[in-house]
């Protein structure tokens, strides 16, 4: 589309239903949504919106939506669900507090935000969160391609059955996370949390620092390289594990099959007679 056929509006306020339906390329500039008409579902169906330092307080703005990009906005929590459906979506600098923030989309990009949202990126394929905070409960649950850089997370259930992506130089500090995850390669983090990355499939942790108990039980095809356990009592029970762990476990409980190699462990519990797992105590 031709930049002049762009149609920009500065610090106006918009209240109604469906204001920009259809809509096919707009500049919003410190534009306001809110008002007494209470109206829903701004940009419906709208394409090649750019919105800069606007504040979106009505629900359901952005559904149905390819080429959105929001630079320094705010997505207040009434907002409820502010992107679902949507395509190629880019948010920098951006406050998004709606509880269902981004569903079922493809494609979203988010740099520099601050979110706090429950039930954050569900069933989305290609979710990138750079340099970001992230609060809330069940983050990604059954997303593809999820990659993250750079970010601080708070929350419980995140990444359940995540299929495919990265977590790299991040802190995740949540329980219950990666349950039935596939696919998913995890480097330079700091994860905190318990019972991490249960009935997971194929997942890597490279240089991690990794706390809580019983972790990574039930696993197939797990990799630990070079990481750090701590607090970790009960570990890896019934799974499938390569781990070359560089410091002391509390405790590890029947593994399946594979090798682990520690310095120290302070119990080592055989009483299934299916755990064949080879067990490398380095400090004996």
């Amino acid at each position: 589309m031709n930049k002049a056929e762009i149609k920009t509006y500065k610090g106006e306020r918009f209240d109604g239903e469906r204001e920009f339906y259809g809509c096919r390329g707009a500049l919003l500039e410190g534009c306001v949504f809110e008002g007494e008409r209470d109206g829903e579902s701004a940009f419906k169906e709208a394409e090649n919106i750019e919105a800069v330092d606007c504040s979106f307080r009505l629900r359901y703005p952005f559904w149905h939506n390819s080429g959105s990009v929001l630079v320094g906005c705010e997505l207040t929590d009434t907002c409820r669900a502010p992107f679902w459906y949507s395509r190629r979506a880019r948010m920098e600098d951006c406050r998004i507090f709606g509880t269902k923030a981004v569903r079922e989309c493809k494609d979203i990009v988010i740099e520099r935000c601050r979110v706090i949202s429950d039930e954050m990126g569900w069933s989305t394929e290609g979710l990138t969160v750079t340099d970001s905070s992230v609060e809330g409960f069940y983050f990604a649950m059954r997303a593809e391609n999820v990659r993250l850089r750079g970010v601080d997370f708070k929350g419980k259930y995140s990444f359940q059955y995540v299929n495919g992506g990265s977590v790299v130089a991040s802190t995740l500090d949540t329980k219950d996370a990666f349950w039935h995850a596939k696919g998913v390669y995890i480097k330079d983090s700091v994860i905190k949390g318990e019972y991490l990355a249960w009935y997971s499939e194929d997942i890597t942790f490279e240089n991690c620092v990794i706390s809580g108990t019983q972790p990574f039980c039930y696993c197939k095809g797990l990799k630990l390289i070079n990481c750090e356990l701590h607090g970790c009592d009960l570990a890896f029970e019934k799974s499938e594990v390569l781990a070359d762990i560089t410091t002391h476990v509390d405790s590890i409980k029947n593994p399946a099959v594979g090798r682990i190699s520690a310095p120290s462990v302070g119990e080592i519990i055989r009483d299934d007679p299916e755990s064949l797992c080879e067990i490398t105590v380095r400090g004996c």
